[in-house]
């Protein structure tokens, strides 16, 4: 039994088995590269389902995060810290916002998005006490916690969690008048993911997210954008909405707000929104702190100048030309998405997502499934166009 076949086994006998991970053990990591205990090297297509927007140990974040981790890690937010406040100011910022509320994991950060529409819709709008209705879109993916799988439509995430939170009315994801019938009097918000990743990469139909926002305004409803997978340069712009000139009343933010160094989330809207909240009424302890925000200070420096941006979207473009030539041949039934981020649905003939998948490991490329067949691409936008080049040529081959 080799080093990988050990640590592996181990794991599987002291861990819950929630995921199905693929049968490699990373050692460490650089850019766009993984090393496993083997001294194998992988190129990672995944990059932590966009928490590594900006590559492994990138050395901007890592030495932002060193240099605090040496003055103070944490102090609750019992007390300020001297990184807070221009955490949230700059974060505001770059939403074009006012405040931040911050949290850890993408999920905490969703609840509290919840959290603040209902509050919102009692104090500011007026809803009846217990009545508050929240729009949401089949095919989500928002987190796992209890309220959250409450209204999934996937049954792997739902079954066996119930009784279910209940408040949230779903409706087709990308279906306009199905969003127009389930806005009543009593709806606080409509919330959505841009692009619906878990799904495979699903973009809605071109004129959507603007219906649904001049619908919101007209019913005097808020627009929550969860841009957790979706923003902070992605598809090539800061936020997904952006490229349909939609400004959504509340971002929900997390994954790449921490480099992949450490977990850092935030919900970000405006004065009116944000300003529902008493102290006492909402919080967590590592929430917005030290080591978080320098992580995150540096996140928002890098994506102030535009550059990352730019090249998801130039090696976005690239990246869908080739795949289509998928499609072309047969090999791939659908792709979709935007910038450095895509779903390609594996015909059947040629195995299914998980089997394709294991077969880019076999070939030094990783990617992962999701819903059977379809496997989701979203490399670091650090990487190389060679390397990119690469990494496709490999799925290319698998699938011949």
């Amino acid at each position: 039994m080799n080093a990988t076949e050990k640590l592996i086994a181990s794991a599987e006998a002291h861990t819950a088995h929630t995921y199905h991970p693929l049968p490699v053990v990373v050692a460490t990591a650089d850019g766009a590269w993984l090393t496993d205990v083997e001294g194998r090297r992988y190129l990672d297509l995944l990059a932590g389902y966009s928490a590594l927007n900006f590559g492994h140990r990138n050395r901007r974040l890592v030495d932002a995060a060193k240099a605090q981790l040496e003055r103070v890690t944490l102090t609750s937010r019992a007390f300020h810290h001297d990184r807070f406040a221009a955490f949230c100011s700059e974060l505001a910022e770059l939403c074009g916002m006012e405040l931040v509320l911050p949290m850890n994991t993408g999920a905490e950060a969703v609840e509290t998005a919840v959290k603040t529409a209902r509050k919102w819709g009692y104090r500011v709008k007026g809803v009846p006490a217990e009545m508050a209705k929240i729009v949401v879109a089949g095919n989500n993916f928002h987190g796992r916690t209890t309220t959250l799988i409450s209204f999934s439509t996937d049954p792997e995430a739902r079954a066996d969690y119930g009784p279910y939170t209940p408040g949230f009315e779903i409706v087709p994801f990308g279906d306009l008048t199905a969003m127009r019938a389930a806005v009543t009097e009593n709806t606080v918000a409509v919330l959505l993911e841009p692009i619906q990743g878990e799904a495979g990469v699903l973009v809605p139909p071109a004129g959507y997210l603007p219906a649904v926002r001049e619908l919101t305004r007209e019913r005097d409803v808020l627009f929550v954008a969860d841009e957790i997978q979706s923003g902070l340069g992605r598809t090539g712009r800061t936020f997904a909405c952006e490229h349909e000139n939609v400004v959504p009343d509340m971002y929900v933010l997390g994954k790449a707000l921490g480099g992949g160094v450490v977990p850092v989330s935030a919900v970000v809207s405006s004065a009116e929104v944000l300003g529902v909240f008493r102290p006492g009424e909402h919080g967590s302890t590592f929430g917005g702190n030290p080591l978080a925000c320098a992580v995150a200070l540096e996140v928002i420096a890098m994506l102030r100048t535009g550059e990352y941006q730019a090249r998801a979207a130039e090696l976005g473009a690239h990246l869908h030309r080739e795949l289509e030539k998928l499609t072309a041949t047969g090999r791939a039934t659908a792709v979709r998405g935007r910038g450095l981020w895509a779903g390609v649905d594996i015909a059947p003939t040629h195995g299914t997502g998980r089997e394709i998948s294991e077969r880019l490991m076999h070939r030094g490329v990783l990617v992962k499934e999701t819903h059977g067949r379809t496997i989701r691409i979203a490399p670091p936008l650090v990487i190389s166009e060679e390397d990119l080049d690469w990494g496709l040529a490999q799925l290319a081959a698998v699938l011949r």
